[in-house]
């Protein structure tokens, strides 16, 4: 068959003298290289070879013999193979059915809602999806697609950011603290190693490596897939104030990978970057605020590099071997995120043409919206917009919002009035400005962080808007400020990036400190992430995150006041029993807030000369991790709400053969 493919065989008259010359004709047209001059149907060869076999056409006269008539039989057998044959050959040569691209939605389960992150396994048959019901917190489900209804997996509450093994058998995620594997037909999950910050997406090799983000800031690490050590796997390049790699993408030889370099004061650096298991070396490879992914092309054709710029989700040609792309980026999907580079971007592509992407109409835009403790919702602050952050002043009057500009990125804090709605902008500064801190009684100061002068450093200016924003404290570290002390004589920050150690508490003096007094002493600096520390009201406890026994919990220190930061005795009590992070204070010290797997948690406390601690009860689930705080008397939190809750929940997307889409 190759051979008719690329030249005119012999006539059959040739090779077999007895055979009809008008079967030439037939078989030179069913074998003709242009289609429109083959026959065009099995029923005009069926005629054509009836008619020669009644006698429509006779052997040459000169090569004729006397034939038995039982002979006929065996001419008709022959006749009928060579005919098949011709078919065959027609079927062969003509070209496979174009594949179409085929889109279809996949919603939430019923009172359920979607989380950010999916996966799509490499077969193209199971999507794993973060769902959260009423009652219970996120956990991974699967969804085949050829069912119309996802199944929850037991034993993966919490979980976030899944990924596939190569043999769409397991799936990876995160969940308190950790980086775990579970059978996605089910069974119980496995614990791989410690991931206690905020862990970003991972990937799963041929060879049994996985490559994963651990925390912010820094690089991507590696481990077994069957657990054990992780140990880094990138490097980050500090003299370009590089702040964390995320989402690894492993590429087809199962050693190189495709992963996001950020710089959160450089936006404009952002890239995808390909790295390698074998050496620190790397390339770039094209500029993105997002995710990138690798996708073969559909019947043996070169792959593609999927990533996303000014909200389109892009595919462009691309060599693994070379690391070289070609062509232009093609579009695949729009509004896949915010144009913003501090939006999410989740999309999924499996290994024979499956492609899963959740549109971003519904999931960046925020609503305030006020929870009693009971989780109802009692009414909503200010229009929908891009709200990040927020803190309530002292008095209840008054909320400060982060808010990222939807063209540019960049964050500013803004102010709204509670009472009649007004909204006024705070900062101005072309940078990023965030995690807004009032001083206490009247609010009249807000401290805040800033990027304008490279790495992130310590601000504060008027809440009334007059004045300057004047500079609070400025070093190597980054810093983003998580309370001020009922008596406004300290201010806690996190700092980040300024040692060996990871995220470490800080104290810095505040204005009511003594001249010469304004220098910041650590309050939490070891190994482990210590994060958003609080006074407790009377200024004699702290509260704060830290991951010192493998994930995440909720403890309280004394705190002295002096640089000498906690007590010499090193006291303290953990007040979380299950995770917890994000700690707050009731106005009156009797009673600790924080969140437990997107729940908000309560626990009785008393702190005066000895502190002693409640059990933890769950008053009501937050959507999606959202940022909160509560009034002073501790029976109302404003939370930031994607406005998707409040509508309908916006489905995924689901494009089979979508390669075939980039050929129109």
């Amino acid at each position: 068959m190759a051979a008719i493919l690329e030249h005119d065989p012999p006539p059959i008259s040739f090779l077999q003298p007895m055979s009809p010359p008008a079967l030439d004709r037939v078989v030179k047209t069913c074998l003709a290289k242009d289609p429109e001059e083959r026959w065009q149907s099995a029923h005009d060869l069926k005629r054509e070879l009836q008619w020669i076999v009644e006698g429509g056409s006779a052997v040459s006269p000169s090569s004729r013999p006397a034939a038995p008539v039982s002979r006929l039989p065996w001419a008709l057998f022959a006749l009928t193979a060579l005919a098949a044959l011709a078919l065959a050959v027609v079927h062969f040569r003509e070209s496979p059915p174009e594949a179409r691209p085929i889109r279809f939605s996949v919603s939430p389960p019923d009172k359920a809602t979607l989380g950010e992150s999916l996966a799509i396994s490499p077969d193209g048959m199971r999507l794993a999806l973060i769902v959260s019901t009423p009652g219970s917190g996120p956990s991974l489900w699967i969804r085949r697609l050829d069912s119309l209804t996802a199944q929850p997996l037991p034993g993966t509450e919490g979980a976030d950011q899944p990924f596939w093994s190569p043999d769409s058998r397991f799936i990876a995620f995160f969940a308190q603290g950790k980086l775990k594997k579970i059978d996605a037909s089910g069974g119980p999950a496995q614990t791989l190693c410690d991931a206690p910050g905020f862990a970003s997406h991972g990937a799963w090799s041929r060879e049994g490596v996985i490559v994963f983000s651990p925390t912010r800031p820094g690089p991507l690490y590696r481990v077994s897939a069957e657990g054990g050590p992780a140990t880094p796997v990138t490097a980050i390049d500090q003299s370009r104030q590089e702040d964390f790699h995320a989402y690894p993408q492993f590429l087809p030889d199962g050693r190189r990978f495709l992963y996001l370099a950020f710089f959160v004061e450089r936006l404009k650096n952002n890239g995808i970057y390909v790295g390698s298991l074998d050496s620190k070396d790397r390339k770039f490879l094209v500029a993105s605020h997002w995710m990138a992914a690798y996708a073969p092309g559909l019947n043996g054709q070169k792959g593609y590099v999927l990533f996303v710029r000014e909200g389109t989700l892009l595919a462009q040609w691309f060599d693994p071997d070379r690391l070289q792309l070609s062509g232009e980026p093609l579009p695949l999907a729009e509004k896949v995120t915010n144009p913003s580079p501090t939006s999410t971007a989740f999309f999924s592509v499996s290994a024979n043409g499956v492609l899963a992407f959740r549109p971003s109409a519904a999931l960046f835009n925020t609503q305030l919206v006020w929870f009693d403790r009971g989780g109802k919702p009692l009414g909503t602050v200010g229009p929908p917009s891009q709200n990040f952050a927020l803190a309530l002043s002292p008095d209840g009057k008054r909320v400060a919002v982060q808010r990222n500009d939807p063209q540019t990125g960049n964050g500013d804090i803004w102010l709204l009035e509670l009472a009649r709605g007004g909204v006024s902008r705070f900062t101005f500064d072309p940078a990023n400005d965030g995690g807004p801190v009032w001083s206490p009684g009247g609010g009249r100061m807000i401290v805040f962080a800033s990027n304008r002068d490279g790495n992130w450093n310590l601000y504060e200016k008027p809440s009334s808007g007059l004045g300057n924003e004047e500079p609070l404290w400025k070093s190597s570290d980054n810093k983003w400020p998580t309370d001020w002390s009922w008596d406004g004589r300290f201010i806690a920050y996190d700092s980040v990036g300024g040692s060996k150690t990871r995220g470490d508490v800080w104290i810095l003096p505040g204005p009511g400190g003594a001249p010469g007094e304004r220098k910041p002493f650590p309050f939490l600096q070891t190994e482990f992430d210590e994060l958003g520390a609080h006074f407790s009201p009377d200024g004699r406890w702290i509260a704060y995150a830290s991951n010192e026994i493998g994930r995440s919990e909720v403890y309280v220190q004394p705190f002295t006041g002096a640089p000498s930061g906690a007590s010499r005795s090193g006291a303290k009590w953990q007040v979380s029993t299950n995770g917890g992070a994000d700690p707050r204070w009731r106005g009156d010290g009797k009673e600790l807030f924080y969140t437990e797997n997107n729940k908000i948690m309560a626990v009785e406390v008393k702190a005066g000369s000895t502190f002693e601690a409640g059990f933890p009860k769950m008053l009501f689930e937050l959507p999606n991790n959202s940022a909160w705080d509560i009034t002073a008397d501790g029976q109302r939190f404003l939370v930031i709400v994607p406005v998707e809750q409040a509508s309908t929940p916006s489905p995924i997307t689901v494009v089979v053969n979508w390669p075939a889409r980039l050929k129109r």
